[in-house]
């Protein structure tokens, strides 16, 4: 008896979480993933991976909470288990700070942090740039260590990995259903124009007495201290495809962050980075149906992150098998035997 085919285009936070929960969810179907690019080498290797999360604008936010949620509850549940250290999931506490005093104190997803709080005008003074801030405890995600683990829990659960590039999804008209991961690569691959660059550049320094995170709530300016180094951002530069480190972004990087913390002009840097988020207005989560050499093959797609892949890669995984389920059961039986 032959059963159903699925395949995964992309090997990102995205694409390995869609594939750990499809495949676990259903364990009858034959899953695959297939990438051109795996850990070390793909974007989310230099994600941050903090915890929090910005609104999507026309998405409901009640299903951005769920996906908020879902993932929150994933992540926290790692780092406090003994899988923590493989994973490379940790708690990590620290704050949020405003120039200007948001119109929205209490964000959407302020109820699945730990400890969430306004900080005092006593605490402010620290930062004399600063009018508001917040402060929590959240789960702290280093991909490098959680992308190989969630291949091994893939792997484990019957899943196959193929390393080569789809150019188009022509090239997987055999499989019975495909889940779209593919992240910017979405704009060749389904050809969506609503998909750019959001170029990051970071630097990661030693600085082991960095114990919480700091980040500027425009995003661009961020302390997150790590396992094995303290991270230090960045930039959001839309449409930009530059893949080589910028000298002036790393030494306005380095300035903006020690102005935040003065003890970083003694830090050592380590390395240099920079990847290519997938920014789109709203991140897109849906199925179609597309016709591929005469057969009419039901597509899930999932990506569109930006920034924000770690945070709702798990809560978007699950959505997505509910999607799965729904194509599944749409597939003629002939498919499933």
């Amino acid at each position: 008896m032959k059963s159903v085919r699925v395949v995964v285009v992309g090997a990102g936070v995205v694409g390995f979480s869609t594939a750990v929960c499809i495949s676990e969810a259903f364990p009858s179907c034959s899953v695959t993933l297939v990438a051109d690019s795996f850990s070390p080498h793909t974007t989310s290797d230099g994600a941050a991976g903090i915890m929090y999360a910005a609104e999507f604008p026309d998405i409901p936010l009640e299903r951005q909470r769920c996906w908020f949620k879902d993932s929150s509850d994933h992540l926290l549940a790692i780092a406090q288990s003994q899988h923590s250290p493989d994973a490379g999931v940790i708690l990590s506490s620290g704050c949020q700070l405003f120039k200007e005093v948001p119109a929205n104190l209490k964000p959407f997803w302020s109820e699945f942090v730990i400890g969430f709080r306004l900080m005092t005008d006593e605490e402010l003074k620290r930062f004399p740039e600063y009018k508001f801030g917040r402060a929590f405890t959240t789960a702290k995600c280093e991909c490098s260590s959680y992308l190989p683990w969630l291949e091994k829990r893939f792997k484990k659960a019957g899943g196959l990995v193929e390393k080569r590039k789809v150019n188009s999804l022509q090239e997987l008209s055999h499989f019975d259903l495909i889940v779209n991961c593919s992240g910017l690569g979405s704009k060749t691959l389904v050809g969506d124009t609503q998909v750019h660059p959001v170029r990051g550049q970071i630097l990661k320094v030693e600085a082991p007495w960095l114990k919480h995170f700091i980040r500027d709530a425009d995003g661009k300016t961020y302390i997150f201290p790590g396992i094995h180094s303290v991270i230090l951002g960045g930039t959001r530069q839309e449409g930009d495809w530059r893949l080589q480190v910028d000298r002036g972004d790393a030494e306005s990087i380095l300035e903006r962050c020690s102005r935040l913390e003065p003890s970083l002009r003694k830090a050592k840097v380590l390395s240099e980075w920079v990847g290519l988020r997938p920014g789109r207005r709203n991140l897109r989560l849906e199925r179609e149906v597309v016709r591929l050499q005469d057969r009419r093959v039901p597509v899930v797609h999932n990506y569109g992150h930006g920034g924000f892949g770690v945070t709702l890669a798990w809560g978007t995984a699950l959505d997505a098998v509910g999607l799965v389920r729904q194509c599944l059961n749409e597939i003629p039986l002939q498919a499933k035997l």
